[in-house]
């Protein structure tokens, strides 16, 4: 798969990770680009910056999803490509407020399920289609300080193998973005915290590297796109030993409380 000429929908454009796919996206030609973002102004920054479309939606909620959906292709025509990409980092422990935890499952999870179920129908008609979902390496290998952000992302990750097995046959593509640290405002909030000090353990990497990898994952269609290449030896050693690998996260996050 590849952007250029293609009709493509960003949700968490307005910053981050989102707008440097946008901005990516429309710089290989893609025939048409919607920066979504819930933040109105800054959604209309990044399509101003990369000259697209802009919409506002809170991607928690499935009916500003299925407004998007449907007036992308009113405007555009059929969306090739949907990266749902919007994320929270709430909920950093079992005793955070189950507002932060409900708020992380809508983003997180629901905003998956959302896309996929508006778009399903007319992608399967046509018999082809992409849907790349915004996890995170801790939807692999999990997160310190970060209960709900881990757990939510786990589902995420879980949905979209979902997708890809049930609907492969169909022409139905699906790829799994999950970074480490990247330099984003979610990220940069509070450097301080436990959670991020563990996602910096391989380093701060740009969105535009990760826009990089995301072009290049597209064009490979693998289903894990993985811009920070240590992941995949961590997820090695996650599942050739489970006790030793938890073990050792243990001890992790003690050497980062005590700092």
């Amino acid at each position: 798969m590849q952007p250029t000429g293609r009709v493509i929908v960003v949700t968490g454009g307005g910053s981050g990770i989102g707008k440097a796919l946008v901005k990516r996206f429309v710089n290989e030609a893609a025939r048409a680009v919607v920066a979504v973002d819930i933040n109105e102004q800054a959604a209309q920054a990044t399509a101003q910056d990369a000259g697209c479309a802009a919409m506002v939606a809170d991607v928690s909620k499935e009916e500003d999803v299925k407004r998007v959906i449907t007036d992308t292709e009113a405007m555009f025509g059929p969306i090739d490509i949907f990266c749902s990409n919007a994320g929270v980092a709430l909920g950093a422990g079992a005793d955070s407020p189950n507002s932060e935890w409900e708020t992380s499952w809508g983003v997180n999870v629901m905003a998956h399920v959302y896309a996929s179920r508006h778009l399903l129908p007319q992608m399967r008609k046509r018999g082809s289609g992409y849907f790349l979902i915004t996890a995170s390496a801790a939807g692999l290998l999990n997160q310190i300080g970060g209960a709900a952000y881990g757990t939510t992302k786990h589902a995420a990750i879980g949905f979209a193998e979902w997708l890809a097995l049930t609907y492969a046959h169909e022409g139905i593509k699906v790829s799994v973005l999950c970074p480490q640290a990247v330099r984003t405002p979610m990220v940069t909030a509070d450097m301080q915290n436990e959670s991020a000090r563990a996602a910096l353990a391989d380093g701060m990497i740009e969105p535009e590297n990760v826009a990089d990898s995301v072009i290049q994952g597209l064009g490979e269609e693998s289903f894990l796109i993985l811009p920070h290449k240590e992941v995949i030896e961590y997820m090695r050693r996650k599942t050739a030993d489970y006790d030793r690998w938890i073990s050792g996260m243990n001890r992790m996050m003690l050497k980062l409380s005590a700092k």
